[in-house]
C-alpha cells in the first residue's frame, strides 16, 4: 500500500479548519484535521510532509511521525506541528480502516462504553473565523440560532443556559465570564469589582442548581499570577471541577506555583506541542489535569504517550474539542480507550449544527454521554456535499 495523493481542503466559512485527505493506490482515504493559522499549515502540509510522504506505506506511523518531527525537533502549537498532528490523524485513520477495525481497537480497546460529555458554552461562530489577534471580546455573541447561542446565555442567562444542559442530561458546563470584563482589567490584572462581576454567573448557577451541575472556568491564560490566584481564590466557594488555563504557559513554576496553593484542579496543557512539553507540565506539578488538543499537539501517537506519563504521575487527562469534527472523533475514541480520561469536552452550539454538514457521521452523544461507531478508523468521511460548496478550496500534491 502507498500514499499516491495529499489533499488540503478548506472552506471559507469555516476559515480556521483544514482538513487533510490521504489516498492510496489500494482507493482507502484517511481524514486529518487542524484548526488556526491554515494557510501556513497548508504550506507546510504541501511543502515538506507530502514529498516525503508520498509514495510510501501508511501504516507505518512510527517512522513517518518521526521524520515529521522535522529538523531540530521543532516543537510548540506551531504551523509545522499542527500540519504533523492532521497528518498523523490521517495515518491512524487509515490504519484502522485498512484492517477494518474502529481507532479505539488500535489501543487495544476501549475501557468504557460511554463518557460523560461538558459543553463548551460556546456559540457557533467561535473559533471559526481567522483574525490576527484571536480574542474573546469578538466572537459573535447573539449570532445564530438562540437555543445554542451559550456564550451570550452564559452572559446574560446563565441560570436558563444550565437548566437547558440539564434538560439535555449534560451535567457539566464551561463558560469564562472573566474574558468579558473590559476595562476592569488592566495588563492581567483584574479590579475588585471585575472579580465580583465575573464569579456572579458561578454564584447564581449554584443557587439554582446546587451540585447538579459541574461547573469548569476557562481562563484563557489572560492573567498575571496574582490576579489568577485571586480569580481561583473567588471561585473554590462554587467548587468548580477545574480552572482551566489561569496564565500562559510559557512559565511552568508559575503553574506549579498557582497549584501548589489551591486545593482546586487546574486543568492545562491543550497548546503545548510535543511530549517534551507535557513532561516539564507533569515534572513541575504544575496541573491537576493535563489537557491535549489531538490537532495542535502532536497527533493520536503523543496522545497516547501523553496520556501514559499523566497516569504514571497519578494525574487525568481531558481531549480537547471546540475544533472540528475529525477532532472530535479522534478524541472520543482516544478518551472511551484511556483509563485516565473521566470526561469529552463538546461544544453543542457545534455538535447540532455545523459539525453535521461537514462529515458524514459524529460520534453519537445521547443523554449526557458520547460514544464511537463500530466502524473502522474514525468512523467518519468528510460530506461529499462539502465539495459542491462555492467557497471550498482544495489542494492536491500527487506521486509522480
Amino acid at each position: 500500500m502507498r500514499i499516491t495523493s495529499i489533499e488540503t481542503i478548506r472552506v471559507a466559512e469555516f476559515a480556521n479548519l483544514v482538513w487533510v485527505r490521504l489516498t492510496t493506490d489500494e482507493g482507502l482515504t484517511g481524514i486529518g484535521e487542524t484548526y488556526f493559522g491554515p494557510d501556513a499549515t497548508e504550506a507546510h502540509i504541501h511543502g515538506v510532509v507530502a514529498p516525503y510522504l508520498l509514495g510510501k506505506d501508511p501504516r507505518d506511523i512510527n517512522t513517518h511521525t518521526d521524520y515529521m518531527l522535522g529538523y531540530l525537533g521543532r516543537t510548540g502549537s506551531s504551523a509545522e506541528q499542527r500540519g504533523r498532528s492532521a497528518t498523523d490523524i490521517a495515518l491512524w485513520d487509515l490504519l484502522g480502516k485498512s484492517l477494518g477495525v474502529p481507532l479505539y481497537q488500535l489501543f487495544g480497546g476501549k475501557v468504557r462504553d460511554r463518557l460523560p460529555i461538558y459543553n463548551t458554552c460556546a456559540n457557533m461562530n467561535y473559533n471559526t473565523k481567522p483574525a490576527a489577534s484571536h480574542s474573546t471580546f469578538d466572537y459573535g455573541t447573539g449570532q445564530g440560532p438562540a437555543r445554542f447561542d451559550d456564550t451570550d446565555a452564559f452572559l446574560k442567562r446563565p441560570v436558563e443556559l444550565a437548566g437547558s444542559l440539564l434538560d439535555m442530561g449534560i451535567t457539566g458546563m464551561k463558560i469564562w465570564p472573566f474574558d468579558f470584563l473590559g476595562s476592569d482589567v488592566v495588563d492581567g490584572n483584574i479590579s475588585t469589582a471585575g472579580l465580583r462581576k465575573g464569579v456572579a454567573a458561578f454564584r447564581e448557577i449554584r443557587k439554582a442548581y446546587g451540585d447538579k451541575i459541574d461547573l469548569m472556568c476557562e481562563m484563557h491564560a489572560f492573567w498575571n499570577l496574582p490576579s489568577a490566584r485571586r480569580i481561583i481564590e473567588a471561585l473554590a466557594e462554587f467548587e468548580p471541577s477545574w480552572v482551566e488555563d489561569p496564565v500562559p504557559l510559557d512559565q511552568m513554576s508559575s503553574l506549579a506555583a498557582l497549584q501548589a496553593s489551591t486545593p482546586v484542579l487546574i486543568g492545562t496543557g491543550e497548546t503545548l506541542g510535543g511530549i517534551g512539553a507535557y513532561k516539564s507540565l507533569i515534572d513541575a506539578k504544575g496541573c491537576g489535569l493535563v489537557i491535549y488538543d489531538v490537532s495542535w499537539s502532536g497527533g493520536i501517537g503523543n496522545a497516547r504517550k501523553v496520556a501514559a506519563m499523566a497516569e504514571a504521575a497519578h494525574l487525568p487527562v481531558a481531549f480537547h474539542d471546540c475544533t472540528g469534527p475529525v477532532v472530535l472523533a479522534a478524541s472520543t475514541h482516544l478518551a472511551l480507550a484511556t483509563r485516565n480520561c473521566f470526561t469529552q469536552e463538546i461544544a453543542r452550539a457545534y455538535y447540532f449544527t455545523w459539525y453535521r454538514d461537514l462529515v458524514t457521521d459524529l460520534p453519537p452523544v445521547e443523554n449526557g454521554t458520547i460514544t464511537v461507531s463500530g466502524k473502522p478508523g474514525l468512523g467518519l468521511e468528510l460530506s461529499p456535499d462539502l465539495f459542491k460548496r462555492e467557497d471550498v478550496k482544495v489542494k492536491c500534491s500527487i506521486l509522480e
